[in-house]
């Protein structure tokens, strides 16, 4: 299983708008054998819970280490995560989620394995919250040294710009008037 994986789905799920059910549908567009189980309270429910986890991310941007953990937690006292061996042969062994009785409670559990699983390999300072002006998106850090700041290169390149352009303004003032 891939739990960096899960834990940018956390982040992803996060960041998903999630007002009705075709919401849902359009964040498990790649997973149609969930798509079909999707009902009406069910963006609801993950509207609940990525309100909580958005707490974790934000402790974490803050360098809060211990929030993040305490947060976790909680969170996975709330909401048991069944993990289950799966595989094909003797060389494929590796765990998944096992199947919950409701797509919220899947995708609560698959999130919540991967982000605990990061926070203990990688350290609780791995999650974060975009640093651009106008976004507030969660992202997992798997840069290898700790680098991150923004959710998406596009972030990245308009906080670049907009720092460049500040700087061009700054020196355009600072410069003495001739004459």
């Amino acid at each position: 299983m891939d739990f960096v994986g899960y834990a940018e789905g956390a982040a992803r799920l996060v960041n998903a708008p999630m007002s009705d059910p075709d919401d849902l549908a359009g964040f498990l567009s790649d997973r149609d054998w969930l798509t079909a189980r999707v009902i009406d309270r069910d963006p609801r429910t993950l509207r609940r819970f990525t309100a909580e986890l958005r707490g974790v991310f934000q402790a974490s941007s803050d360098g809060d280490e211990q929030s993040v953990v305490t947060r976790l937690n909680a969170l996975l006292s709330t909401h048991r995560v069944t993990p289950h061996i799966a595989g094909h042969d003797s060389q494929s062994w590796h765990l998944h989620v096992a199947n919950a009785s409701s797509v919220p409670e899947l995708l609560i559990a698959e999130a919540l394995l991967g982000l605990a699983t990061v926070v203990c390999e990688s350290g609780p300072h791995r999650l974060g919250v975009c640093q651009a002006a106008a976004c507030d998106d969660v992202f997992v850090d798997t840069s290898p040294n700790r680098s991150r700041r923004y959710c998406s290169d596009r972030c990245s390149s308009r906080a670049n710009v907009a720092a460049y352009r500040a700087r061009q303004r700054s020196e355009q003032r600072a410069e003495p008037v001739p004459g």
